[in-house]
């Protein structure tokens, strides 16, 4: 039987033993005192069967009807607080941030982070190495190279493969994720990687395989009934494996920078945190360890990555879709940039349609319709609840992304969703693709900036072509619960 299918014929398996063996129901699940209302769940598995198989926003968008835009339904055995739509989050992750700016305990992640690193730390030291990585990446500039030169040269590779097509069909789902990774590899260790460098697709491999393995059916059970899933043999225990080789990779590239450090002169995210370190090194209680660079560096590959190629990918098939829109972005590259240079950072503000048609592309597809999950500090009155301390909190982020009133007909593609009505650029509140508050994704700056280069850079230079008719092209995501991922797809660029 493959790991897949024993996964979940086990899992059947335990968790109907779990039921009869259960003769006293967990009381905990009954203990809500002052917490939202929600859907009643069943014994032992919770809210779990309303979820499975189906978009979660989209179940939380049917459950908020009935009980408005604060509930509770539980992942097993433990309580969830869902926010959904826009006031809601705001008034949690924004006007009460300090109370709900914990991270929740992901185990399948917990197994590998244990507390450290910035996305799944929480405390003084999540504190430390945040406002570390924050200011290295706003004020510092990554060294020599600014982190727009850094993007810029790794866009002139892209576009070298990019040309080597000739025009015929192909996936570019290597091509655009392997760019966003070297912008990753550049930042973190200094340099770019040769697509086919075996260190470069050792760890390409490696995190690319863990993401499949968390979006996985064994994955997300693990998050649920982590005691049970930890007897159960499947992908999920690959994650662990995986870690160790990423950490020996990581491990080597940083006795290489220890070697040719140079305090006053830092290259990259791992000699900055050398430097720190060093400042430190008597501070026994310190956050800068070795660890901690390596859980760091695996917070650059797992937010830095898969979120900004999705949604290059993405993009590039919806401009696919609607060529009249590909057209007038063309029509403004070229005459605020022209074809003589590429182009820059310093553009944007000149250029509103396209800014408009980028962020309507992350509004749309809503990439990350939960964000990573949030909890309570300590025990905390909101909105006339009381939530306990630890408690997870699910903000919906698709709900302030498709409010349907700040965003006349959410589910369709509209630039003019970000457009005044004098085509100045248009910003907005509810546009919170990478969350909001004191959790907000650190790596928004470089986001933004990888989205807007690699966007402008390619249709500067090439036209797309879809191998099927525009109208046939279907826009809508893979069945994730949590993650819009775009379809496969192949496509031509024309050079222009």
């Amino acid at each position: 039987m493959e790991p897949l299918g024993t996964c979940t014929a086990l899992l059947l398996i335990g968790t109907i033993s779990l039921l009869l063996l259960s003769a006293i129901w967990n009381s905990k699940m009954y203990r809500k005192g002052r917490m939202p209302p929600g859907p009643t769940p069943l014994p032992i598995v919770g809210n779990v069967l309303q979820l499975k198989g189906k978009q979660w926003d989209e179940v939380f968008s049917k459950i908020s009807e009935k009980y408005g835009p604060m509930f509770t339904l539980y992942l097993g055995t433990e309580p969830v607080v869902v926010l959904y739509g826009y006031e809601a989050i705001k008034e949690a992750l924004i006007d009460q941030g300090n109370d709900f700016s914990a991270r929740a305990k992901v185990p399948l992640v917990e197994k590998i982070y244990k507390g450290k690193g910035i996305i799944f730390s929480s405390g003084e030291s999540w504190q430390l190495i945040r406002h570390f990585t924050l200011t290295t990446l706003r004020n510092f500039g990554m060294g020599k190279k600014s982190i727009e030169e850094r993007i810029q040269e790794e866009a002139r590779y892209l576009l070298e493969q990019l040309h080597g097509t000739k025009g015929q069909p192909f996936d570019p789902h290597h091509l655009v994720t392997y760019a966003t990774y070297n912008v990753i590899c550049s930042i973190i260790f200094g340099k770019r990687y040769g697509y086919d460098d075996k260190r470069f697709q050792d760890l390409f491999a490696l995190c690319e395989d863990n993401v499949k393995i968390f979006t996985s059916v064994c994955g997300k059970l693990f998050n649920v009934f982590p005691a049970l899933m930890e007897w159960v043999p499947g992908p999920h225990h690959r994650m662990v494996t995986n870690f160790a080789k990423f950490r020996e990779i990581v491990l080597e590239e940083a006795k290489e920078h220890r070697a040719t450090l140079d305090p006053n002169s830092p290259r990259d995210f791992i000699d900055c945190f050398f430097i720190r370190m060093d400042q430190e090194k008597h501070d026994e209680a310190s956050a800068f360890t070795m660890e901690n660079m390596v859980i760091c560096s695996l917070d650059f590959f797992g937010a830095g990555t898969e979120s900004t190629s999705s949604t290059l990918k993405y993009g590039l098939l919806i401009l696919q879709k609607f060529p009249e829109i590909e057209e007038k972005v063309q029509e403004e590259i070229d005459r605020v940039v022209g074809r003589s240079r590429m182009p820059g950072m310093a553009d944007r503000g000149q250029m509103p349609y396209t800014d408009a048609v980028i962020h309507e592309i992350q509004r749309f597809i809503s990439f990350s319709s939960v964000g990573v999950p949030h909890a309570m500090v300590k025990d905390t009155l909101f909105r006339g609840y009381t939530i306990p301390k630890g408690t997870t909190i699910f903000p919906v982020l698709t709900s302030a992304l498709h409010d349907d009133k700040e965003f006349p007909n959410p589910k369709e593609f509209d630039p003019g969703h970000f457009l005044n009505e004098d085509g100045t650029f248009r910003k907005s509140d509810y546009f919170i693709p990478f969350s909001a508050g004191k959790r907000n994704c650190a790596g928004e700056g470089l986001a933004r900036m990888e989205l807007f280069l690699f966007f402008t850079s390619i249709l500067q230079n090439f036209k797309l072509k879809p191998t099927t008719d525009p109208k046939d092209i279907d826009i809508t995501p893979l069945e994730k619960p949590t993650i819009r991922f775009p379809r496969p797809y192949k496509f031509c660029v024309i050079p222009r």
